[in-house]
This record gives C-alpha cells, sequence and structure tokens, in this order.
C-alpha cells in the first residue's frame, strides 16, 4: 500500500478514536452526573421522611428502591448507547477505510487501464508503419503482423476483462448454461498461448473427453487470465504448467508457475477486484487488477472452486475444481 493511502488511513484512525473516546467520555460524565442527582434526590426524600412516622421503614425502603431502579436504568440507557455509538462508529470507520483503500485500487486500475492500453496501439501503430513505409524481407514481415495480431490479442482480452467486470457489477450479465467439452476449451486456451509465447517453455498434460455444464466464454476467459496470470509473475525461463484431469466427479485444472509465489495473507486478496501489490508508478508487470477477481466469479458462477496453494520448490499453483457433467441415463 502507497504512502498516500497509509497517511489517510493514519488520519482516520486517530480522528476516529479520538471522537469514539469523546463519545465514551461523554457517556460516562452523563452518568455520574445523573448519578449524582439521584443520590441528591434520594438524600432529600429521605430528609422529608419523619421517624416517628409509622410507615418509616417502609417509606425508607421505598427510596432506596427508587433510587436503585434509577441507578438499574442510568445503567442500561448508558450500555444502549454505548454499543449502538460502538456499532456506528465501528461501522463509519470501516465503510470509510475501505472506500479510501477501494478510491486508491480505482486510481492504480486507471494508470494500469492507461498504459495497458498505450503500449499495444502505439506497437501496432509502429509496426503497421514500418510495414507501409519499407519494404521487408518475408520472415521480418511475418515477424512484424505476428507481433501486431499479439497486441490485437491483449487489447481484445482487456476489452473483455473491463466489459465482463462491468456486467457482473451491474447484474446486467445473463450466463447461459450448456454441455462444454471442457478439454476442448483448455486446449484451444493453450496452444494459443504456446503460439503466442513460443519463446517461453509452456508445458501441456491435458486429459481428453471431460465435459462441463458452462458458458464458453467465461471459461476461455477464465483459462486465459489464469495462464496469463502465470507467465506475467514467473520468470522468462521459468516453466508454466497447465494441467487437466478428472478426479472424484470434478474436472480439476491447474496452472503452474515458477515464480516468487504469494504470501499468505495476499492469498485472498488478490481474488479482490482491482487488487495489485505495489506501487503502479514502479511496477513492471502488466495488467489491470482484473484477472484473478474474473477467475473468482466465473468459477463461483459455475458452483466450482478455485483455489491458491505454494509450488515447490517456488511458485504458485492455481487450482480450480468444477462438477464433471455426465449424461442423464
Amino acid at each position: 500500500m502507497i504512502k498516500g493511502v497509509k497517511q489517510r488511513l493514519l488520519m482516520v484512525t486517530i480522528v476516529y478514536w479520538v471522537l469514539l473516546s469523546y463519545m465514551v467520555a461523554a457517556l460516562i460524565w452523563w452518568f455520574i452526573a445523573l448519578q449524582k442527582q439521584n443520590s441528591i434526590m434520594t438524600n432529600m426524600r429521605l430528609a422529608d421522611i419523619s421517624i416517628n412516622d409509622a410507615q418509616y421503614s417502609n417509606k425508607i425502603a421505598q427510596v432506596n428502591t427508587e433510587r436503585k431502579r434509577k441507578v438499574a436504568q442510568y445503567i442500561g440507557e448508558g450500555a444502549t448507547f454505548l454499543v449502538l455509538i460502538s456499532i456506528g462508529a465501528v461501522f463509519i470507520f470501516r465503510v470509510t477505510r475501505k472506500q479510501i483503500v477501494f478510491s486508491q485500487q480505482q486510481q492504480n486500475f486507471m494508470m494500469a487501464i492507461t498504459h495497458e492500453l498505450k503500449t499495444p496501439i502505439a506497437i501496432t501503430q509502429l509496426n503497421l508503419e514500418t510495414l507501409q513505409k519499407r519494404k521487408l524481407e518475408q520472415t521480418k514481415q511475418d515477424m512484424l503482423i505476428q507481433n501486431t495480431l499479439q497486441e490485437a490479442n491483449r487489447l481484445n482480452t482487456l476489452c473483455n476483462n473491463i466489459l465482463f467486470a462491468a456486467q457482473i457489477d451491474a447484474g446486467a450479465y445473463k450466463p447461459t448454461t450448456e454441455e462444454l467439452n471442457l478439454s476442448s476449451i483448455v486446449h484451444e486456451s493453450s496452444n494459443e498461448f504456446v503460439r503466442r509465447y513460443s519463446k517461453r517453455t509452456i508445458v501441456l498434460n491435458i486429459s481428453d473427453g471431460l465435459f462441463i455444464l458452462g458458458e464458453q466464454l467465461q471459461l476461455q476467459m477464465l483459462i486465459n487470465n489464469l495462464i496469463e496470470n502465470a507467465l506475467k509473475y514467473s520468470p522468462v525461463d521459468a516453466q508454466v504448467t497447465i494441467k487437466l484431469f478428472g478426479k472424484n466427479d470434478k474436472a480439476i485444472i491447474e496452472v503452474i508457475d515458477e515464480g516468487n509465489g504469494i504470501t499468505d495473507s495476499e492469498k485472498k486478496q488478490v481474488f479482490e477486484k482491482f487488487y495489485r501489490s505495489g506501487d503502479e508508478k514502479l511496477r513492471n508487470t502488466k495488467g489491470t487488477g482484473l484477472g484473478l477477481y474474473l477467475c473468482k466469479k466465473i468459477v463461483a458462477g459455475h458452483k466450482g472452486l478455485i483455489t491458491i496453494t505454494n509450488n515447490q520448490p517456488k511458485g504458485s499453483i492455481f487450482t480450480v475444481s468444477l462438477n464433471i457433467y455426465h449424461e442423464p441415463k
């Protein structure tokens, strides 16, 4: 978390505790003042009772009972106010804290999206201008065209992620469900990355004949984001492995990388919207913080489970478990 966010959170925390302490002190002062007033009123009423009165004992008992009732009333009202104030204060503090963090994440997202959009556009423009102005050898032309297509695919993936995230948040996305060959989807998506990243080591271990109920576009987005994430956070000479196999009526997808891994404290945070550790101005890795957020939403929509475990000796394993579809007999 960057310095500006920490400063704002520190200020909010200080203000929160000052105000809460003031309200608790005011409640305590209110209780003491009422208690003093109650004692004065009790003493005045006791002084008005004559010792020769036949009902002296009963009247004394009534006055003391009334005093105790008042004390219990003050304690009950004070405790109720304290609980309500504490709940309200905690709620406001948490909402404010969450809003500050979310606001910073949105700023990070805007910085990242600007970079993610400008880079492929600039590369594509440069490649096309080169092809237009110069007569290149066929191999160089093919290389430039391939590079341009890769950047176009990056833009397409980015636009799909942003659009899908917006539709999910607005509740406007209406998924369709059909019988799908998951093995074929994983094969096609993985092979596309093998072609795009020909210099990277991508190992495929995909079982055939695994079917599920789901939506093809979402599943393709799931596989693409997981593989993209593994390649992004792994050294260029490290291996990325994509596995698909069946186990106990579950289709298990594993994307294994050999990067720096993910700390236990971040294993849940990485699935939050816009979450990316570090400062956008200093980060070298590409991305918008939407990929894994969408992965979690897609898996949840398919009634599956996505988890992160540590790879040995280093790296991470993203595991997706989905229900295998069996045709009704």
